[in-house]
């Protein structure tokens, strides 16, 4: 059958925001409500052992979508990267139509590189947006203000006891004014009344859900179902941070008195408050779970399902106490390590789980595969589509994050972070200390390992800069530098 004439698969991308590996009932997380994450990991291949490039929202997004690291885009944190090349632009190029409902986090946040069309939420209790098309908020704004009511920003003005609830607060609306029934609902709507023009394409559908990022705002039906649920305690150890770089304690400390929103006091929180704060956590993760279930619901009733890969991820974890820290930006494995579920439905029901290390750069190349699409030379990932077919991808050796001024290189039992400038930095034996609470980088007995681990760093840096320099120079994107096949970080 001609190219031309062949039927190419619908992508379905679901992405969550700020959701950890261990939420997930049927990955072993029994504490967890998630019917519909249980039902793709039933179905798809789980990556249990899966990494994002940054530990931030628009640092891992960029490196996502462009398939380049930030020390060859530039986007280590809350920097513009809408300007770069990425992969859905790829796909709209062969013949896809893209479609975004919900938080992608493209920086400045309404510009559209590959999308046909865009439904825009971003952050429920970001301030409303002045993008360089003079829009003043996002959808979700706009529908709050349809029907009467306002954008939660300065619920800590109004609430006496915020600071003590530290971002435990259910939802005080109507239902169908949450930010992530809002994405849900929109997704779903869009499903069932796509245009005849839309249907004669293979579909890109991208859902970025803005949960479970905090506040931690679940509906409080969903709050129910964790009443008598036994949550693990945070992880961490008294005077833990004499052994760390300072950048932990300060890190503890800017969010203990940040004015406004932003507070989150955990240094001297109480087990009960911390428990309280991880319980809204995993119901809102119910909360976002329900939403999953309507749009998987949606696309099997209409007819898109069984010609779909789908795959479901998220940009970063949460600390959510571990280690007495709040949110994101450090690279412990709460923050790095995420949830990533892929299902080729064209294959049936597989429910098979891989542990080898993966990355979310490998997500790109895997979507670009499985829509027949050329993957460019300058993707720093890999396919992972073969394991849906029972067919072992090439492994990788390590992975790697970056975000301001951190580096994380991860192998399977060794945990190297480089602080740029330092002499300082960060070094676990994970089978030793799978919670990282003692930094052995100054350890003697670790030297051997820990000048192993700079030296493959430093190759790696090599190769991945001269992977896409065709690209960062402008030069033709197809162009493919002499290199040795496969890369560096893949094995047989």
């Amino acid at each position: 059958m001609p190219a031309s004439k062949m039927i190419r698969p619908n992508l379905v991308l679901i992405m969550t925001d700020q959701q950890r590996w261990d939420t997930i009932s049927a990955w072993g997380h029994h504490w967890m409500h998630t019917p519909n994450m249980d039902r793709l990991a039933g179905a798809g291949v789980s990556f249990r052992s899966a990494y994002v490039p940054a530990a931030t929202c628009v640092a891992s997004r960029a490196a996502m979508f462009t398939g380049m690291y930030a020390h060859n885009t530039g986007a280590y944190s809350f920097n513009n990267w809408s300007h770069q090349r990425n992969w859905v632009e790829d796909l709209s190029d062969a013949g896809y139509w893209c479609v975004n409902i919900g938080k992608m986090h493209f920086s400045p946040y309404y510009d559209a590189p590959g999308f046909h069309e865009r439904v825009v939420v971003e952050n429920p209790t970001s301030p409303p947006m002045m993008g360089k098309q003079g829009l003043a908020d996002d959808a979700w704004g706009h529908y709050l203000n349809a029907h009467g009511a306002q954008r939660p920003l300065f619920r800590n003005r109004s609430d006496p006891d915020w600071t003590n609830k530290i971002q435990a607060v259910p939802w005080h609306l109507d239902e169908h004014l949450h930010s992530d029934v809002f994405i849900g609902n929109n997704a779903v709507g869009w499903i069932r009344n796509r245009h005849y023009q839309q249907r004669e394409r293979p579909l890109f559908l991208q859902v970025g859900f803005t949960g479970p990022h905090e506040p931690y705002d679940p509906l409080p039906r969903h709050l129910k179902l964790y009443d008598k649920a036994s949550i693990p305690a945070p992880v961490f150890r008294d005077g833990e941070f004499d052994g760390k770089p300072p950048q932990h304690r300060a890190h503890q400390e800017n969010f203990a008195s940040r004015p406004g929103e932003g507070v989150i006091p955990l240094k001297d929180a109480s087990m009960d408050a911390l428990r309280k704060m991880r319980k809204h956590y995993c119901a809102k993760i119910s909360t976002v779970d329900e939403q999953v279930g309507r749009i998987l619901d949606a696309l099997d009733e209409n007819g898109i399902l069984g010609n779909s890969v789908v795959a479901f991820c998220s940009d970063h974890g949460d600390l959510l106490g571990d280690h007495r820290l709040p949110y994101k930006w450090l690279m412990y494995e709460p923050v790095t390590h995420v949830p990533f579920i892929l299902w080729d439905a064209r294959n049936g029901r597989q429910g098979t789980c891989v542990d080898s290390l993966v990355s979310l750069m490998d997500l790109g190349p895997t979507l670009l595969d499985a829509a027949g699409v050329s993957v460019p030379a300058h993707l720093e990932g890999a396919s992972l589509l073969p394991w849906t077919r029972g067919q072992p991808c090439l492994a990788r050796d390590f992975v790697c994050a970056e975000d301001n001024y951190l580096t994380m290189f991860r192998e399977a039992r060794y945990k190297m972070v480089l602080y740029t400038g330092a002499s300082y930095g960060e070094l676990y034996d994970l089978e030793e200390d799978p919670n990282e609470l003692v930094n052995r980088w100054d350890d003697p007995t670790m030297a051997r390992e820990k000048q192993r681990l700079l030296i493959r760093h430093s190759q790696w840096l090599m190769e991945s800069c001269y992977r896409t320099a065709t690209i960062r120079s402008r030069s033709a994107r197809g162009y493919r530098m002499r290199q040795p096949e496969p890369p560096y970080y893949l094995h047989g």
